[in-house]
């Protein structure tokens, strides 16, 4: 199958539109901080709506497009947005998770040994001593039963 200029393939019969991401399909790949592709996503405003001409009963979940442009400046235009481009954000927002998800369980288990270090190096208390009648009454009942 032949690679259309702009990098898009006919529709296949099943409606699969495969997009070339071939090395050498693809020019200029520059390097992101996956961090901050995370935290316009958190940003960016997302919401359930429909096209004007679908039925009111259909309802899709995304950002719009002017939002995603503003927040990404992804694609040609302020009008749509590439699945090419929700794909990769997706991709690298998952790796930057997964990154903090690892950082934390390092963390968490650093301060678990920390914690059980402190814990061995305290000696034990000694046992409280146990309630006696007169002292687990209420100070109305022991006032009471004052001479």
């Amino acid at each position: 199958m032949v690679v259309h200029p702009d990098g898009l393939r006919p529709a296949d019969a099943a409606g699969r539109r495969p997009s070339p991401h071939d090395a050498p399909a693809v020019a200029d790949c520059q390097p992101l901080n996956g961090f901050d592709v995370l935290r316009k996503v958190v940003e960016l405003p997302v919401s359930t709506w429909r096209y004007r001409a679908d039925p009111e009963a259909i309802r899709h979940l995304g950002p719009m497009a002017q939002d995603w442009w503003e927040a990404f400046g992804l694609g040609g235009d302020d009008r749509s947005i590439s699945t090419v481009d929700m794909n990769g954000v997706a991709l690298v927002c998952v790796q930057a998770l997964h990154r903090l998800l690892e950082e934390n369980r390092q963390e968490i288990g650093e301060l678990r040994a920390e914690v059980a270090r402190l814990t061995a190096a305290v000696p034990s208390a000694p046992a409280a001593p146990a309630a006696t009648p007169a002292s687990a009454a209420s100070p109305a009942s022991a006032a009471s039963a004052a001479p």
